[in-house]
């Protein structure tokens, strides 16, 4: 196999460069529309770019270090010729990967800076970061705070999450919800970050006791 992988093996060096993570060939499938099997598979196994492992009957996916290395080069690579066959798709993507290249150069970062695996969240978490946040905004105890303030402070929550424990925070009395009383003062960011209770968009948000 020469330095330049075909249009598959890129696809998949590029997915796992992304998702930052094992990838299973049924996840791979559903991304990408196919599954790292066979000689495309082994080749790269051979190269020593890619780990792969079975757990059950599909096989899971990695980037080794070497792997990574290939990718951060084939960003470099700019607006070099992509693979064969070539389309507009393809070199349109590698004008991209180029721009790419240029920034993570600019700013002095590695792949790792920019592409992460994503952290898995538990309620006990959220809840804690939800109350630390709480302590840190409110003036006083049970003040109550801005949802879009309290939000901001939970970088990397998902929202989907948040609402979930915050909603039960409310259903145990842990908390309060409650709508702005004067409407003229919602900024995009309160509307954003408001959560639906009670058949009513609540905006602040206070805790009996953190």
């Amino acid at each position: 196999m020469t330095d330049r992988l075909g249009h598959k093996q890129t696809a998949a060096m590029l997915t796992l460069m992304v998702l930052a993570r094992e990838v299973s060939n049924p996840e791979l499938r559903a991304i990408v529309g196919f599954a790292l099997d066979g000689v495309v598979r082994r080749e790269l196994n051979d190269a020593g770019l890619v780990s792969s492992r079975k757990q059950g009957r599909p096989y899971l996916h990695s980037l080794t270090d070497r792997g990574r290395e290939w990718c951060r080069e084939e960003l470099k690579a700019g607006t070099t010729p992509p693979p064969s066959p070539r389309s507009s798709l393809a070199s349109t993507l590698y004008v991209l990967l180029a721009s790419l290249d240029g920034y993570l150069t600019r700013e002095h970062l590695g792949l790792a800076d920019v592409f992460v695996p994503p952290v898995e969240w538990t309620p006990e978490q959220i809840e804690k970061r939800i109350r630390t946040a709480y302590r840190k905004l409110a003036r006083s105890p049970r003040d109550w705070v801005r949802l879009a303030e309290l939000r901001a402070m939970l970088d990397g929550a998902p929202t989907r999450d948040i609402d979930t424990v915050l909603k039960e925070l409310s259903r145990t009395g842990q908390a309060h919800l409650s709508p702005m009383a004067n409407r003229k003062l919602l900024t995009d960011a309160d509307h954003g970050a408001a959560i639906h209770v009670g058949g009513e968009d609540n905006h602040r948000l206070q805790i009996e006791a953190s």
